[in-house]
């Protein structure tokens, strides 16, 4: 009965493993760094940490959201059952063969871990053609470009010679690209509908040129970062991406929404895309911004506000509770911020890092907590 109910739609399997390994891959990043823990895996201790959060985690946490979304855009039943356990078999497979790589042919222990994404892209795309949903197809191509990145992450570790570092600069711009498409639409749009409800008359303005034009920018300044990233041209775009959507941020009236702190996190997780964008640019122009700053404030800052903030919502919506945030939803929210500011801080020199862990620890914790058991019921 409980499996029944746990393979009934994407977000329940899939939102318990991305919070599940987003405590015990940090778990076991914090045991490398004390020498604590040592993994037999063939990325070195830092490569799997990164792999293991762009490649494992965030993959989880997307795919919950879109395997639950596709059927309100395409009106057809949801991935289910035996094809929805399968492709969570495949996720769980990929971590565990990038845990124990060293002691698996490179081969096949890419080709295993490589296998979701693909078979995740796929089912999206075989959807989204049998709904006639073209507007969203276009999402199938970060999904690509994902398991790209994880592909080229496999061949440094096992030690073909590619510029160093693009594969998970791919895979980052990748996600950023998707919160900037995704998030760009469903913020504004819960907005709307909030302060539409309680007789606003300033609203969220409407799709237009300047969203067009942040989201082209955005893509073009990762794609400059992934194969340029210290070219100050690449700098100069990323700081203009940043502004363009910042830009586009300051006109979904999120002081407005304030009241509601379900709301109020998604604009939060995309103001730390800004943000971390901006750093960014800082970073590749300036060697007083750290690379590590920039990268956690897009990483713990925008990758991980919004996952959590898109997380709560679908898990409320999709099991008849009230679209609002209690307590215990704020202290999450609050907890994976204050762990991106502490571990931006800790890039300048603070002595932060062990606390950023902890509070990210907690954030994902308290979700477990509250919304675990919400997904195991019918």
């Amino acid at each position: 009965m409980m499996a029944a109910v746990l393979l009934a739609a994407g977000f329940r399997p899939f939102f318990l493993a991305a919070a599940s390994w987003a405590i015990i891959a940090l778990v076991l990043w914090l045991g490398t760094l004390t020498g604590a823990v040592a993994l037999p895996s063939r990325f070195d201790p830092l490569a799997w940490h990164a792999h293991e959060m762009l490649f494992g985690f965030v993959p989880a946490g997307i795919g919950g959201f879109i395997l639950t979304a596709i059927p309100n855009w395409t009106k057809r039943a949801p991935i289910a059952g035996a094809p929805l356990a399968t492709l969570a078999v495949l996720w769980l497979a990929g971590r565990v063969v990038c845990l124990v790589s060293e002691w698996l042919p490179a081969v096949s222990a890419t080709a295993i871990d490589l296998s979701y994404l693909l078979a995740l892209a796929s089912v999206v795309a075989k959807e989204l053609i049998a709904g006639g949903n073209r507007r969203n197809f276009l999402l199938v191509a970060p999904l690509l470009v994902l398991a790209a990145g994880n592909l080229l992450m496999h061949l440094e570790a096992n030690g073909t010679e590619i510029l160093p570092g693009l594969g998970w600069r791919l895979g980052m711009g990748s996600v950023l690209l998707l919160i900037s498409i995704i998030g760009g639409r469903v913020t504004p749009a819960f907005t709307r509908n909030w302060l539409s409800a309680r007789g606003a008359v300033h609203l969220p303005a409407q799709p237009d040129a300047l969203d067009r034009v942040a989201i082209g920018v955005l893509l073009i300044a990762m794609l400059l970062w992934a194969f340029l990233p210290l070219a100050w041209p690449t700098g100069l775009v990323l700081l203009a991406a940043s502004a363009l959507n910042l830009a586009r941020l300051s006109r979904w009236q999120g002081l407005a929404a304030a009241d509601e702190e379900l709301l109020l996190v998604l604009h939060v997780g995309y103001a730390w895309l800004a943000l971390g964008v901006g750093l960014l640019g800082l970073s590749v122009l300036t060697p007083w911004v750290p690379l590590s700053a920039a990268v956690h404030a897009l990483t713990g800052g925008a990758i991980g506000t919004m996952l959590l903030g898109v997380m709560t919502r679908a898990t409320l919506g999709h099991t008849g509770g009230a679209l609002h945030a209690d307590g215990t939803t704020i202290a999450i929210y609050v907890l994976v911020s204050a762990a991106a500011l502490a571990r931006v801080a800790a890039a300048f020199g603070m002595p932060l890092l062990v606390v950023a862990g902890l509070a990210w620890i907690a954030a994902f914790g308290l979700f477990l907590l509250r919304y675990g058991p919400r997904m195991l019921e019918k």
